[in-house]
């Protein structure tokens, strides 16, 4: 028996129909408006044409994908071309910040339906907390013409500033990603001491927001969210994301962290620390951080914006890149957060100019070929909430989460929709991940 490991290829095994379909699903998405035809999915996939045909054909019937019209003949029957339905599911990005609370309801390529940002407390009881982000989820919702969602009325709530309502109502919702300040354990949806609000420690806020809403919900660091949202990024400019893509989104608000996306695959560790950038010690005897340590990159940053000195916070955030970039050697350096993005060109050129003087110090060639690029990651603040919605969408293409099923059974809602087992340390997000095919 042969055993060929094969990239960008499905597996001909009735165990392993969803992940086919999601193979599928996946190329439908970065094939964009233009649609893509049944044989060029069987070629892409390594899949046969019965299959393809089969798979698709389920698709449609779920509503999920349509004919969009016939190729040129060049000789043989014109081919049909497939196309997914972007408005066949929709999900919702939520970003819980520590004053301020973002939400985004998003078709299936996380491109925006409508948006609210309104002043929120995350240092709130957990009741009050939980009766905010329920009731922007709703009033979200209300402006977009979706189904409401059920649970307890709320509280008239605060000015927000919306966005234009689709012309069309959306199609039906899948779930809540909600990002929010680390440290948090994603699997089993249970926040840890987060820096400044400690009393959050051990809080199921996944759990208790599904409940208020009677939706799935799914949990991650605001930096993790941020970075899956930026790895998918490319189906919106029709680019297929590089499978050894290695950035570092370094995301500066009211706190300093990191979400790394190492080898196409967002990285949280085997104990989902990964990523805590921003308590970093690189001065021994720096002023106080409210972790609990001193010198950490995060409150020497911040001191110096708090102070109006832009340029040396630029060069402390810079050192401490500079520093990851000498550990992990990844290609780029992208920068999001309110404050990051308030002054993006002077943070861009003072971690540009950090970055390029190591560069410049290491050798082995020219400079400027070495020094990896920095800048404004897309989306600027807002990342993190188009982020929150990718954690819903991500799995039914194939990527997102690859923690144990269990974790996710009755929370998640990427149940079902061929999310990936866990390897451990490393989520997927490069598309059509290897399969391994006995024969």
């Amino acid at each position: 028996m042969n055993r060929v490991s094969r990239a960008n290829s499905g597996v001909n095994l009735p165990a392993l129909r969803s992940h086919n379909a999601a193979l599928v699903l996946d190329l439908l998405r970065l094939a964009g408006r233009d649609g893509i035809s049944r044989p060029e999915l069987a070629e892409r996939t390594g899949l046969t044409p019965q299959a393809v045909s089969k798979i698709t054909a389920r698709l449609r019937e779920d509503g999920l994908v349509a004919e969009a019209g016939r190729l040129a003949s060049t000789g043989g029957k014109p081919r049909t071309v497939l196309r997914l339905v972007r408005g066949a599911r929709s999900a919702v990005g939520l970003h819980l910040d520590r004053d301020e609370l973002t939400a985004v309801l998003t078709d299936l390529t996380g491109e925006q339906l409508a948006m609210r940002t309104v002043p929120f407390d995350f240092g709130a009881s957990a009741g009050t907390v939980l009766d905010a982000a329920a009731g922007e989820v709703r009033n979200l919702l209300a402006e977009a013409g979706s189904a409401p969602v059920a649970g307890r009325s709320d509280a008239t709530p605060p000015q927000a500033e919306p966005t234009a309502v689709p012309e069309t109502a959306p199609g039906p919702l899948l779930g809540v990603g909600i990002a929010c300040p680390g440290p948090l354990d994603h699997r089993s949806g249970t926040l840890g001491r987060v820096t400044g609000l400690p009393r959050w420690d051990g809080y199921p806020l996944r759990d208790a927001l599904a409940a208020r809403l009677g939706l799935p919900a799914v949990l991650d660091k605001d930096t993790n969210a941020a970075a899956l949202g930026l790895a998918l990024r490319s189906a919106a400019d029709g680019r297929a994301p590089d499978h050894r893509d290695s950035f570092a989104y370094l995301h500066l608000g009211t706190g300093l962290g990191a979400g790394l996306v190492l080898g196409g695959g967002l990285y949280r560790g085997s104990r989902t620390g990964a990523g805590e950038f921003g308590h970093q010690v690189i001065q021994l005897d720096g002023p106080p951080c409210e972790c609990g340590d001193r010198g950490c990159v995060e409150a020497l940053c911040l001191a110096a914006v708090a102070r109006g000195d832009i340029p040396e916070a630029a060069r402390v955030l810079g050192t401490a890149a500079a520093n990851l970039v000498g550990l992990l050697d990844i290609d780029r350096v992208l920068l999001g957060g309110r404050t990051a993005v308030a002054d993006g060109e002077a943070f861009v050129r003072g971690v540009g100019a950090v970055l390029a003087e190591r560069a410049a110090r290491e050798g082995l060639g020219p400079a400027p070929a070495r020094t990896v690029p920095v800048g404004v990651a897309p989306d600027g603040e807002r990342a993190v909430a188009y982020g929150a919605a990718q954690l819903v969408l991500a799995p039914m293409f194939g990527h997102g989460d690859q923690t144990d099923r269990g974790d996710q059974a009755g929370h998640g809602a990427q149940a079902d929709r061929g999310d990936q087992t866990d390897r451990g340390d490393r989520t997927e997000d490069a598309p059509h991940s290897a399969a391994v095919v006995e024969t």
